[in-house]
């Protein structure tokens, strides 16, 4: 039996800088996910994308933005079961909770804090009858490694965010890009719209709209693919062919723990600390949903700092916590010396 003050169920972003927040009241996390390593959808499936709008960082790489959030909770020991996916839940009869894996695993906690971020994932395919032939052989659904591009012709169709920002990041790696989408109006944000009709102009993406892509040329892997624009059906030669369509989320078993759901999202009282209907049991980042919901890492971020303060009351009831900044209080240092705040910085608070 794992025991823990917060037992957080997903260790991608949201989940990791949660233990961050606990940490700094002194709170034992353990993260359970049902990957092999931290990091959720930034480490398994786009760890090479860059992100543009976490405070501080103009940008930064979703796998290095986890490196970090790694290295700043390592002076708080977190646990983690990785690899196992958090299966049942029982409500014992002093509050606390008892989270058992598929695999088994037992963990005790008074707090859980639900970190998924949209669940499990598979992807959108495309219907064309022979693509299952090609996967591994030219199509992928996730971009994980960018430089498996590099000098290659690549394809993407798609029209929303992913496609248009794997299209401006490739055409500085791979030989060519084209940008195939159904329509002539794309879904993704317009400094990205912006960018591509850029680089279209300066001759580095091909954009090719309304258009879809019917079939897939090559006797083994990926040799070109067959494009149907109005009446018209032509070809274009490729080496890779990414079907960039989103991915299609499940909660799992999470949602059989008697959890409020609204279309696949947790249902949580956000104008207090991100409880679900079960008392005990917050939901915080992209697993969750109430008025004006942003589907954000920031947003996650701040969920995770009011649940803290929640759980922290739920722990110890009788205990009156005063939250002090940690430029006053500061944080456990790597070396497990505490980083004291500039005398400065004391005196004029004080």
């Amino acid at each position: 039996m794992i025991k823990t003050d917060i037992l957080i169920i997903g260790a991608g972003p949201t989940g990791l800088f949660t233990v961050f927040e606990a940490g700094l009241l002194k709170l034992k996390c353990h993260l359970i996910d049902a990957l092999p390593q931290p990091g959720g959808q930034c480490s398994e499936i786009y760890p090479k994308k860059p992100i543009y709008d976490i405070p501080a960082f103009p940008e930064v790489l979703a796998g290095d933005l986890v490196d970090n959030l790694m290295k700043q909770i390592e002076p708080f020991q977190p646990g983690f079961t990785l690899g196992e996916r958090a299966q049942t839940i029982e409500k014992l009869e002093d509050d606390t909770f008892i989270v058992t894996t598929n695999k088994g695993t037992k963990h005790h906690a008074p707090v859980v804090a639900i970190a998924g971020g949209l669940g499990s994932f598979e992807p959108r395919k495309p219907p064309i009858p022979n693509i299952a032939n090609y996967e591994g052989h030219g199509v992928a659904y996730i971009i994980r490694d960018p430089e498996i591009y590099r000098n290659k012709k690549v394809v993407i169709a798609g029209g929303g965010d992913s496609a248009l920002d794997w299209a401006i990041f490739l055409s500085d790696v791979a030989s060519s890009v084209t940008l195939i989408h159904r329509r002539n109006e794309f879904r993704g944000a317009l400094d990205s719209v912006d960018k591509v009709q850029e680089l279209k102009d300066a001759g580095k993406i091909e954009l090719i709209t309304p258009a879809q892509i019917v079939d897939i040329l090559g006797d083994v892997s990926v040799e070109g693919v067959s494009i149907k624009q109005g009446e018209e059906i032509f070809t274009k030669e490729c080496d890779h062919f990414i079907p960039l369509f989103g991915l299609a989320p499940k909660l799992g078993p999470i949602a059989d723990w008697g959890l409020e759901i609204e279309k696949n999202a947790i249902k949580v009282n956000n104008a207090l600390d991100y409880q679900t209907n079960i008392p005990g049991i917050y939901a915080i980042g992209d697993v969750n949903t109430y008025p004006g919901k942003l589907k954000l890492i920031l947003c996650g971020f701040h969920e995770a700092t009011l649940m803290c303060q929640s759980a922290y009351k739920r722990i110890f009831p009788d205990k009156r916590y005063v939250m002090k900044y940690t430029t006053v209080g500061g944080v456990e240092g790597f070396d497990g010396t505490k980083k004291e705040a500039p005398k400065a910085v004391v005196k004029a608070i004080n």
